[in-house]
């Protein structure tokens, strides 16, 4: 543990914190989308399957679990609870362009040909190009409410934190892996036209919109 991951951990359960509260107070998901969330779900059961079979910490295991229980819990918001507000008409990536790739790409590289690091492999794939479907969705709508951008701000800052976490890994572990920096890299890259617009709009008080 150093202080990269931590902070990265924090950010990332900010950001499923702040979607959840986002969510539950205006009794309303408009303006999320709901297949990225299907898709987060995806990675973190995939990711975690090995709490069934191993033991590394109980923060580690704490975690795993938050992370699975409140991604099915957004998922059970959007489409249950309050899916009268629920814009599927704007939610229209096509996530099978996502999912069947990744799935193949997983297959071809891993580190191991087996069950659970295929699964782990997928996961990390698929994470990096998962939040797609919401910037796609703010492109459509050509806004986002505030509250919104500081989700994805927080999600985005904890893939960030996380190369750094993974250069300190190099430089004082020897830890290096080539599937996850790749994928880190990826997933941060697709953040960075958000960021801009984050930090020269949101921060300022104005409404952050993409370009339609």
């Amino acid at each position: 543990m150093n202080i990269f991951r931590l902070t990265g951990d924090l950010s990332h359960l900010a950001a499923i914190i702040i979607l959840l509260l986002k969510i539950w107070k205006s009794r309303s998901c408009a303006g999320i989308s709901g297949k990225s969330q299907i898709l987060f779900a995806i990675v973190f059961t995939t990711r975690y399957l090995d709490l069934l079979s191993s033991f590394i910490s109980l923060y580690n295991s704490c975690m795993k679990v938050i992370y699975i229980g409140c991604a099915y819990a957004t998922v059970y918001l959007i489409y249950m609870k309050f899916r009268a507000t629920y814009d599927g008409n704007h939610d229209s990536f096509r996530v099978e362009f996502l999912v069947v790739p990744v799935g193949g790409l997983a297959v071809l590289i891993n580190h191991d040909f087996s069950f659970l690091e295929i699964l782990w492999t997928f996961s990390i794939y698929l994470e990096s190009v998962a939040i797609l479907p919401q910037l796609f969705m703010i492109s459509k709508t050509g806004e986002a409410e505030t509250i919104t951008t500081h989700y994805l701000f927080c999600l985005g800052l904890y893939r960030a934190l996380y190369l750094f976490n993974w250069i300190w890994r190099f430089y004082f572990e020897g830890f290096f892996d080539m599937i996850a920096i790749v994928a880190g890299v990826v997933q941060t890259i697709l953040y960075c036209d958000f960021f801009y617009l984050y930090v020269t709009k949101v921060l300022k008080g104005k409404k952050l919109s993409l370009p339609a």
